[in-house]
Formats: C-alpha cells, structure tokens, sequence
C-alpha cells in the first residue's frame, strides 16, 4: 500500500447539524483564505489569485470529501466542467474521482444489518473488509460466492437522506466559485438533485444497469459485469468483478495506438448508440467509471447517472450537430428559441449576438459529426473548443441562464467523452451511430 492511500473514515456526519456546521467551517476557512490573500496582497499587489484559489480548494475538498455524497459529487461534475473553474479546483476536485477517504468495517458491517439483517462474512463466502476503491456515493469491496469475484458496492449513510440539505449548504460556494445567476444555479441544482436522487436509488441502478447492458451487448470491444438483483438493496449492490485498468493506469504502460483506438472507439459507440437509439445516456463520463481489461476490451462499471432526452430537446439539438440547419437562418433561430438559446424578449441586436455566438460554438462541438473519422489526440481542435468556452464565460451576456435544464448533463456527457478521447489522443470513426434527424431539402 502506498503512503498516499487516503485515511479511514469512521464516521460520516449525517443529520442536518452537523453537516451544515461543516460548512460553516469551511466558509470560516474560506473567510480566512480570502483575508490572507488581501493581507499579502498588500504588500505584492502584482500577486494573483492562484494560492488563493489552491487554499480554497483544499479547503473545500477536505470538507466535501469527509462529507461525500451530494457535495462531493458536485464537486466531480464541476471538475469535469473545465471551463467553470480555476485551475487550482479542477486539480483538487478530479482527486474525487478516484480517492475520498473510505469508511472503516463497522460502519460497512452495520449497513449490512441494516439492509440484509446479516453481516457481509454470513452472506459471501469471503468479503474484503477493506475497500478497493472509494469514491464520492459508495465504495467498492471484494467479495467471492461459489468460486467467482465479486465486486460489492456499498454507499455511505445518510448519502441518499441529505442530497437536498447538502445542496442547499453548497449554494453559496457554487455561486462564489461560479458567478452564475440565481435563477441559473437554482436550475443547474434542481436537475443535479433529480439525477442525484436517482443515482443513490442502487434498486434502480440495478435494473438499469442490466437494462442497458443489455441494450449494449450487440456493441464491439465493450464488457459489462453481470448483477446479482438478490445480493443488492437500497444501498448495497453486487454485481462480477471486472479485471482492468482505470485510464490514468492504462495510459502509463504506453499502449500502442491501436488499442487507444480501439477503446476510443468502443467509448465513442457506447455514448452514441445510447443517445442516438436509445435516446437515453450514462450521463457520467468520468475515468473512474470505466476500466481496460487485459483483453483490450472498455469495462462499463457505473450506470448510477442516467440522462433521459425528451424529442423536443433531441431534435432541434442534433439537427443543429448533424444537418445543414446552419444553412438557414430562420430555421437556425427557431432552434434556438425552442432550446431557450434565444429567448422571446431578446431585442433584434442580442438575437444577432446569440445566433453568432452560438452557431459557432456548435460548429466548433459538431466538428467530430461532420466527418466519418476525427483525431481526437488533435491538440488544436482542444485549444479551440475550450479557448472559446473561456471566452463566453467571461462574457456578461452569459452570466443569466440560456438552455433548458437537458443541456447541463448532455453538455457534461458529451464534453466528458470528448476529453477521455483526447486523453487517449485516440482515432475514431465517427459515423457508426449518427442522429435520427432529417437533413433539410
């Protein structure tokens, strides 16, 4: 075991209390931080914000991960979301995604009780007290039943009962780090809440898993654990162990670029097939959800966050990707408006704006749709894509809310593909599943 393995936890602070007065702590540290940083800047006004924002996200991290769940979890998605944060954030809330401090045996014994009435040694022939991987709703134990591996995923108490306090208590962090509007965070955390809600539901994360394991089983170079509905509860969730490679692992034993562009492919089918026929998507495209087996094969592990797509934001969004809608303006606008791109009391001068800023960010997005093979390893494309993503966060015009809320996972789901594409700099051929929607004549 490495010296960096993260501490046990023995206990999670789980009624309202002691979770806000966490918080406030934090905030207390942050005050602090913010007062070193003026102190010290009196005397160096050149100096920037980037201790700062390195204390406030060590800060913020330690709070979030010893409280997990919702917290942490918005913490994940905002890391992946690299143009809403300062460098310093990013660094920091990526740890999420693979190491928060696990919890101690009895506290994963008493879960047990709780939902099966037995300890874990009564139900599994052998059953690894210690967690192999902690990560920001559960963690993942080692188990063994008739012969085979298991892998147990466990969530942490008081997860699944505190996802509204907790977001209330991350408000005002959000907004700080944000500087999203009212009405855009209370957006952005409602739809965050329903996803959140159903991700620490594990009966439904089991039904779904299998539902679209199956729905998927037809795809090339991809594997998926089988589930075990009668060794899983609430909070509990049983299911093969799958041998492999998280991608950070695998991309230190130098694969050739063969195999990335094979596990870059069977991602890149995974993600459309879902959207495009199935019209529902694994909405958490993080490293962490994925492994690479021996046999060069992409793991699916997680199917806890689940992003349904209603017709009426598929159509006017795909058609925008995927056709010559761009060819015309009208029918570009009217896009636009269905999508609260572009809203009914916008002045003629904003919809020039928007309709400008807007058709060049999905150009720039739709560039992989519109030809049959794209190089993800393409530095320049990267540079492009979040240099202007920069660019409008800065803009006053972007500070109220735009979009229906289906953006907020789509745009994650589709920017966290794209970036593990990049990382694996793989080569992908990129009309294997395209959007149902019509070319215009």
């Amino acid at each position: 075991m490495s010296d960096n393995t993260p501490k046990e936890q023995n206990s999670i602070p789980t009624s309202k209390v002691e979770r806000s007065a966490r918080f406030v702590k934090t905030g207390f540290k942050i005050g602090g931080n913010y007062i070193k940083h003026y102190s010290k800047k009196l005397f160096n006004p050149d100096m920037d914000k980037s201790e700062l924002n390195e204390d406030n996200a060590t800060d913020i991290y330690q709070s979030l991960s010893e409280l997990k769940g919702s917290a942490l979890k918005v913490a994940q998605m905002l890391s992946m979301d690299k143009n809403l944060l300062p460098q310093a954030y990013v660094d920091k809330f990526t740890q999420s995604q693979y190491n928060a401090p696990p919890l101690s045996g009895p506290l994963i014994v008493q879960t047990f009780r709780k939902y099966f009435g037995k300890n874990p040694d009564q139900i599994y022939d052998k059953f690894n007290i210690r967690s192999n991987n902690a990560a920001s709703i559960g963690q993942v134990h080692q188990a063994e039943m008739d012969g085979k591996k298991l892998a147990v995923k466990i969530q942490y108490p008081g997860v699944g009962d505190s996802i509204s306090s907790d977001l209330k208590l991350v408000k005002p962090f959000a907004f700080r780090m944000l500087g999203m509007s009212e009405k855009e965070l209370d957006v952005y955390m409602r739809e965050v809440e329903e996803r959140l809600l159903e991700e620490t539901d594990y009966e439904l994360e089991v039904r779904r898993s299998i539902e679209f394991s199956e729905a998927c089983a037809n795809l090339n170079n991809i594997v998926f654990p089988k589930y075990y509905p009668e060794l899983s509860s609430k909070r509990i969730i049983t299911m093969d162990w799958l041998d492999g490679l998280h991608l950070r692992e695998f991309l230190q034993t130098n694969p050739s670029q063969q195999l990335r562009d094979q596990i870059g492919q069977a991602l890149w089918d995974f993600y459309n097939y879902q959207q495009h026929e199935l019209r529902a998507v694994h909405a958490d495209p993080h490293p962490g959800n994925f492994l690479i087996t021996p046999k060069g094969k992409l793991g699916v592990i997680d199917f806890g966050c689940i992003k349904e797509m209603p017709d009426d934001f598929y159509y006017p969004f795909f058609s925008l990707t995927s056709t010559n809608l761009f060819d015309n303006r009208d029918e570009t606008i009217k896009a636009f408006r269905e999508l609260e791109m572009i809203m009914p009391n916008d002045s003629p001068a904003q919809i020039d704006f928007y309709y400008t800023m807007y058709k060049q960010m999905i150009s720039l997005f739709a560039q992989p749709y519109i030809t049959d093979h794209f190089d993800f390893g393409e530095k320049l494309f990267f540079d492009e894509l979040f240099g202007f993503g920069e660019k409008v966060a800065k803009m006053p015009e972007f500070k109220q809310a735009r979009g229906v809320k289906h953006f907020i996972y789509v745009n994650r789901t589709n920017f966290g593909l794209y970036n593990i594409l990049h990382e694996l700099k793989a080569r992908v051929k990129t009309d294997t599943y395209k959007p149902h929607v019509a070319v215009a004549s």
